[in-house]
């Protein structure tokens, strides 16, 4: 991680083993440890953060280029091109007249 090898931390726990004594050497290996989770914790939040930030940036950049895409096309195709009805067609659900998805042994179908 920090570019220490196996070979360090075995000469780093060779010193805390001559000057912290065997008896002692568990209990700061704990403290150690826990200061090291603690560190660990902190740079996941931190990352974390960071990777919020840009999430949020590459989601207000995709909605200002959906604006832009969606002008556009509201450009080429106004709205008042739609703005008449179109016309009704049998079998249609607002005129309630069965089409041709009825079936012609339909009892219920009614004829014009």
């Amino acid at each position: 991680m920090f570019g220490i090898g196996g070979l360090e931390i075995l000469v780093v726990g060779v010193i805390a083993l001559l000057v912290v004594g065997p008896r002692e050497l568990p209990g700061l290996m704990r403290v150690v440890g826990r200061f090291v989770g603690k560190l660990r914790a902190y740079a996941r939040h931190f990352t974390q953060g960071i990777d919020n930030i840009v999430r949020e940036a590459e989601l207000e950049e995709m909605e200002k280029q959906w604006k832009r895409q969606n002008e556009e096309i509201m450009k080429r195709f106004p709205a008042d091109l739609y703005d008449e009805q179109p016309p009704m067609v049998p079998g249609d659900a607002a005129t309630g007249v069965p089409g041709d998805s009825a079936r012609p042994d339909d009892p219920e179908r009614k004829r014009p």
